[in-house]
């Protein structure tokens, strides 16, 4: 503690381990605490069940049906990855793809009057797929076709849509697409969780469409991967790289205070000690003082003996209800994982329900999503503050990551890593691929 740091970071969320592995490789001096006595935060992987069962008060014991309590490795926050997304380019550049094994998502549906249908991303798809009439399929074929050759440094690909001014709805409107064909584009495809997007200019929403397809393409059955042994496994291989290259790794290390000089972080205080640092990076949790409450979100874990129906019998796959569909200003996630990715007992599913809470009934508007998953082995249901830094701390250098943390549940990241300013030194080849798991 009796040192000085470029960097401390509080907490092991998924964020705050990203921020110090990369520091760490561009010969940053990071000292990383948490006063939990494991890895992850918000964004671990929760093993045994018996521990799951106490963190959300059960005081029952897990029915033997369940399997062995080891066996389970449950994600509190639920997400995918994009295939061909910065996250997977960021675990390639940093190479803690040595530490973790992907399975390809088996499947990503859309939920549209009561019933799930596979999202059409390809030309083919979008021919066969029941969520269109005959010539509605045409014109989203065409859609397609231009959102594939659309390149924003060439204009003789826009069609005289200009990227940076005419809406997305504009762009719609050129196609002629109708409402439900718009709803799964903007929501299954862009991966955006409200309609505010159609009101903005057009660039990114096509950015988002064509990352969902050139995902989609590298692996075939969906754009998502998922870690084996669960979504522990990214912050700790993230963690695992900061120490390679340097960092201090401290667990079950209360924070005393964080100590200021004339507005300005100098250090973390904690049994007596002072780490003296220049920039402070931390969860919310830990400045409660800086971040100010936006909402909340509720996410409802639910362990089931079978797959989801009208699934093809998929071991994994995603389901998004859009908005339109339930009457809501905000879409309802469905993410649903396996035994097959070692985190479950064998012949157990777990299909987590996720979305911003709009009423006073949380559990009450993620009905339609519970209704899909019936019959529920367990549930275990958690309502999640979601905060966002009330500065940007600049002049106080203290960043919180309040977004990355508990904000989240959308299956899409989209940070880029930063540029080397030295070559970091080579412990290994270069990854080129991750090791996906059949």
């Amino acid at each position: 503690m009796d040192e000085e740091y470029d960097v401390i970071v509080l907490g092991t969320g998924l964020t705050e381990c990203i921020l110090s592995g990369i520091m760490s490789v561009n010969g940053k001096k990071v000292l990383h605490m948490d006063r939990n006595p494991y890895y992850g935060g918000e964004s671990s992987s929760i093993t045994p069940l018996e521990e799951l069962y106490k963190r959300f008060g059960l005081n029952d014991s897990p029915p033997e049906s369940m399997g062995r309590g080891r066996d389970w490795n449950v994600d509190l926050i639920p997400k995918f990855l994009m295939a061909n997304g910065q996250l997977v380019k960021m675990l390639l550049y940093t190479e803690v793809t040595r530490y973790l094994d992907f399975k390809v998502v088996e499947g990503s549906f859309v939920y549209k009057g009561g019933k799930i249908y596979k999202v059409p991303s390809t030309e083919t798809e979008a021919l066969a797929s029941n969520l269109m009439g005959m010539f509605e399929k045409r014109r989203f074929r065409k859609f397609l076709v231009f959102i594939a050759n659309f390149d924003d440094n060439d204009p003789k690909t826009f069609e005289g849509v200009d990227p940076k001014v005419t809406t997305m709805r504009d762009v719609y409107k050129k196609f002629d697409l109708g409402q439900d064909v718009i709803d799964f584009t903007g929501h299954a495809l862009a991966l955006y969780r409200t309609d505010d997007y159609l009101d903005q200019a057009c660039l990114e929403s096509i950015n988002r469409i064509k990352l969902y397809s050139e995902s989609l393409a590298r692996y075939g059955k969906s754009p998502y991967l998922y870690p084996l042994y669960g979504l522990g496994e990214l912050p700790q291989g993230f963690a695992r790289l900061s120490a390679i290259y340097g960092g201090t790794y401290m667990l079950n290390k209360p924070v005393e205070e964080i100590v200021t000089e004339n507005g300005r972080v100098v250090g973390v205080k904690s049994e007596g000690e002072i780490a003296r640092c220049k920039q402070l990076i931390c969860d919310p949790s830990y400045v409660p003082d800086r971040v100010r409450k936006v909402g909340q979100v509720i996410r409802v874990i639910c362990v089931l003996s079978h797959p989801i129906k009208n699934t093809n019998d998929s071991n994994s796959c995603q389901i998004i209800i859009p908005q339109n569909q339930v009457n809501r200003n905000s879409d309802i996630y469905v993410c649903m994982i396996s035994y097959a990715h070692n985190v479950a007992a064998q012949g157990k599913y777990i299909a987590i329900v996720s979305t911003t809470v709009e009423t006073s009934n949380p559990e009450g508007e993620i009905e339609p999503a519970l209704e899909l998953l019936e019959p529920i082995d367990q549930k275990f249901v958690a309502i999640s503050d979601l905060y966002e830094p009330s500065d940007d701390g600049t002049e106080s250098q203290v960043t919180s990551s309040a977004c990355g943390t508990n904000a989240c549940f959308s299956v899409c990241f989209r940070f880029s890593p930063p540029e080397r300013t030295t070559p970091p030194p080579t412990l290994r080849p270069p990854a080129v691929t991750l090791t996906l798991k059949t």
